[in-house]
Formats: structure tokens, C-alpha cells, sequence
């Protein structure tokens, strides 16, 4: 549950500030006349010996005389959302870190300046005060029951939209493994399901068999209980004119396989089905929000276990389209669920796919964990959502999809091989490989979520589990919704 909002269109009043017990200052560059407890603000920050100015680099915190405690933040004209949420984020931990039931956020500044602090404020308060699951054998966390916001009155449904989203992508990321089975997330799904008016259809082992699934079942096949499945699930309103797709890597736990991964490499893989989290995240905000498009979520949900039934190096399985598929390496396995899942949800001809995927520790490399990884099928998506990202404040960095790339997946026995064991450039190699299992020629962009996990947290999230890209697919999704401008 999320803390209560209550509006006021006027600054805060006298009375207000009395009652307050934790506030946040939101101020623009120019100094409002109107500030209250300006005498302390001023009084801090020359035994500081810092400027009114100096607050765009930083929050200031200081106790009140009533013994209440106050937060003022300056943010820049022109900053990037990016920006305006990590010092909001770094502004609001001090506050929230007493565990208020209360919290009040003044905005100032012109209509333009308080709707944008209003709008990426609450986004923060919300997304930082919500409680993520812990296994403690007392947990005395209080929770924030109230939000008061002074200075701005407007619609901010799609602020808790997308709060809500990320919020349940990390509670599911952080859950343990053996609290998310891929048989106990497919019930969790369906309860989602009821709730929310999805259509729910499930492609078990026994039926993805049948289908000859044959790389999804590959990996699936090595888990003593084969309770991994594709789930689908479907939000389809009446006046929908569109229809996407989300794919996402749901591997609850990832051992390597045969190639099994050192203790160092297999900590934290109950995280590797974070993409499918990400997927979910998005289809909650887009019902809240009533998205006018049709969206077809398809969850790729296994594990890559160890054992006698495990895949291994050097099998040739085929998938879904027929394609056959040389296995190289067995901790390949989120390209292979995904091959199978990938043609499922492109056989539907939706007019926009996008998966989700913790999917290459290249990427990674490549960039760190404060940008995610894209790579696409059409240049002019990756440039649309490259200025998404940079809206939605979850930075996205695209990458070559060249066919000269190709010739590194030949394979002597098969259609294609799985993937190298030179690891040079295997993120794009691995969304080459992915693209060979899309039908239909549907625009097609592809998520490696290198920053799914960021220590100390990123953007206005302070969890290390980031849910990055909730923000940035719902507001690609809502980009692509919208008529083109002339």
C-alpha cells in the first residue's frame, strides 16, 4: 500500500508548517520571496559557508525549533530527469530514514517548475517508502501513511502508475528463491490475473512439448519439478487501435548449468528473472493508467538447474519456428527461453515487441550498471527510445545490430549456433540470435537490463533492485500510443 496524497494548490500555510513533522523544500534556482524558514535555511548555510546556489548540488537538513526537521533541495532549469531524481532521492533518504507517518513536500517556482518537483517528489516519496520483502523474525518498519503536497494540484495518476509498477517489479526481484519457484510465481501471476482483468493462458512443459518448444524445454528440462511454464497474460481494452508486446527472462534461479558458475557469479541469480518483473511492472501501470492499446505480456518463467537431465554442451535441439540450435554454452540459457517465447508472442503480429532480459554480463562491461543496453530491428526506435529513457530519468544506451555480425553464429551442424565462448560483442550476438526467432518482420527492440541492480540504488529508486525499465517501456509504450505530431 501506498501512502495517502493529499493536495493543496496554495503554498503551505503557517499552520501547515507547524504541524508538519518531516518537510521537504522543493525550490528553483531563483530564490523564492516566499520561503519559509528562510532564517534557519540562511543561518545553516553560512555556518556551512555556502550559498543559496550550492543547494543544486546537494540537500540541506536541519531541525526546526519545534523540533520538527526540514529538507531543502534546489532544483535546475534544464536538468535531465536522471538528474531531478537522484537529488530528490538523495533529499527525501534523510527524511524517510526516521520512518514518518507523515511527510509534507512544499513545491515553489513557476507552473512549469512546481509541476515537474511535484510530479518526480512523489514518484520518489512513494517508490522509497514502500516496503520491500525482508525474512526477518521481527520486522518493526512503520510505514508512511500520508503525503501532503503544497504548491501544485493536478493529475498525477501516472505517477502512481508507474510507482506502483516498479514497485511490484523490485518486491518480486527481491523475493528469495525458494519463495519464487517458477511454480509459485505462476500462482502469484494468476492471482495478478484475477485481480487486475488480465486474460491468463499458460504453455506448460507438457504442452510446450507438444508444440516443439524445443529450446525453452531444453533448459527447463534439467529442474527435478518441470513447473516452468510461458505464461501469457492479456490486457485488452475495447477502444484499443494498437497492439504490443512485452516478452520478459523470468529464470528464478540461474546455476550455469553443466557450466556451472563460481559461488561469486551464481550469488544474486535469484534476480536473473528480473526481466519478467519488469514486463509485469509495466502491464499493472499501463491498466491503472487505461492505456488505449491492447498489450500481450508473454513470461518466460524456468530455472537452469543442474542434472542428469540438464542440456549440455554440444546438443542440437530445435526450437519453436524449427530453427535448429547448436549448444556452446549452458548459461546461455536466457536466449534460448526467450527463442521460444520471442516466436509466441511475434505469431500474435503485434505492431511493437519488446522484451526484458538480465540477458549478458557483456553488457554489463560495456556500460556499467547505471545505463541499460538496447539494440533493435528498425534504427528509428532506437533513437526514440534512447529520448524516452532520457525523459523517463532510466538512461538507455543503444548498440550496432549489424548483419555483419551474423557469421560469428554459424554453425557446422545446425541452423545457428547458441552463441561463442570468445565472449567478444556477446550482447549484440545474443540479440542476433533472438531476432532469428521473430516472425512476421515486427518492429522489434530488445532490453539487456545491466541496470537492474545498482549498489546504493539509481535515479530516484534508493534499492540496489532498481526495477529499471518500468519507467522507460511505459513511456515508450505511451510514446508509440500517440498520433504523430505534423
Amino acid at each position: 500500500m501506498f501512502a495517502s496524497l493529499v493536495q493543496h494548490e496554495k503554498s503551505i500555510s503557517e499552520k501547515a508548517l507547524e504541524k508538519a513533522t518531516h518537510l521537504l523544500f522543493v525550490l528553483p534556482e531563483q530564490r523564492p520571496q516566499d520561503m519559509p524558514h528562510a532564517d534557519i535555511l540562511e543561518t545553516k548555510l553560512q555556518r556551512r559557508k555556502e550559498k543559496y546556489e550550492d543547494l543544486a548540488k546537494g540537500p540541506l537538513c536541519a531541525d526546526l525549533p519545534n523540533g520538527n526537521v526540514a529538507t531543502w533541495i534546489v532544483l535546475k532549469d534544464g536538468v535531465s530527469a536522471f538528474e531531478r531524481h537522484t537529488a530528490l532521492r538523495k533529499a527525501v533518504a534523510t527524511l524517510l530514514d526516521e520512518q514518518p507517518e507523515s511527510l509534507a513536500i512544499a513545491v515553489f517556482g513557476t507552473d512549469v517548475q512546481r509541476e515537474l518537483a511535484a510530479h518526480a517528489a512523489l514518484y520518489v516519496a512513494w517508490v522509497n517508502s514502500a516496503h520491500l520483502p525482508v525474512r526477518k523474525k521481527k520486522d518493526e518498519r512503520r510505514a508512511l501513511k500520508k503525503v501532503e503536497l503544497f504548491g501544485y494540484k493536478g493529475d498525477v495518476s501516472a505517477v502512481q502508475a508507474q510507482a506502483r509498477g516498479n514497485t511490484l517489479t523490485r518486491r518480486l526481484t527481491m523475493l528469495p528463491p525458494n519463495d519464487l519457484t517458477p511454480g509459485i510465481y505462476r500462482e502469484k501471476i494468476k492471482v495478478l490475473a484475477e485481480e487486475h482483468g488480465w486474460q491468463h493462458e499458460e504453455y506448460d512443459m507438457k504442452k510446450l512439448r507438444k508444440l516443439g518448444a524445443g529450446a525453452f524445454v531444453a533448459v527447463a528440462q534439467g529442474s527435478e519439478m518441470e513447473d516452468a511454464a510461458i505464461v501469457h497474460l492479456s490486457y485488452a481494452p475495447k477502444k484499443a487501435k494498437k497492439s504490443y508486446a512485452l516478452v520478459g527472462k523470468g529464470i528464478c534461479f540461474d546455476t550455469g548449468g553443466h557450466n556451472l558458475k563460481p559461488a561469486r557469479y551464481m550469488h544474486g541469480m535469484h534476480e536473473d528473472m528480473n526481466g519478467s518483473a519488469v514486463a509485469l511492472g509495466i502491464l499493472l501501470a499501463a491498466t491503472e493508467l487505461k492505456l488505449p492499446v491492447k498489450i500481450d505480456c508473454w513470461l518466460a518463467l524456468a530455472q537452469n538447474h543442474i542434472s542428469p537431465k540438464a542440456y549440455k554442451q554440444n546438443d542440437v535441439v530445435t526450437a519453436l519456428n524449427g530453427t535448429t540450435i547448436e549448444i556452446i554454452h549452458t548459461d546461455a540459457e536466457g536466449r534460448m527461453v526467450l527463442a521460444d517465447t520471442l516466436t509466441l508472442a511475434s505469431r500474435g503480429k503485434p505492431d511493437f515487441m519488446m522484451d526484458f532480459a538480465t540477458l549478458t554480463g557483456s553488457m554489463m562491461t560495456a556500460l556499467g550498471t547505471r545505463y541499460s543496453g538496447i539494440i533493435g530491428n528498425k534504427p528509428e526506435l532506437l533513437c526514440k527510445a534512447v529520448g524516452v529513457g532520457n525523459a523517463a530519468g532510466e538512461r538507455v544506451c543503444a548498440f550496432p545490430f549489424d548483419e555483419d555480425y551474423e557469421p560469428e553464429l554459424d554453425s557446422k551442424i545446425a541452423d545457428i549456433k547458441q552463441c561463442t565462448l570468445d565472449g567478444e560483442a556477446d550482447h549484440i550476438l545474443a540479440a542476433r540470435f533472438l531476432a532469428r526467432f521473430i516472425e512476421n518482420d515486427i518492429p522489434w527492440l530488445h532490453v539487456d537490463l545491466s541496470a537492474c541492480n545498482h549498489k546504493g540504488g539509481l535515479g530516484a529508486v534508493a534499492s540496489d533492485v532498481t526495477g529499471f525499465g518500468v519507467g522507460f517501456g511505459l513511456k515508450l509504450l505511451q510514446a508509440l500510443a500517440e498520433p504523430e505530431q505534423a
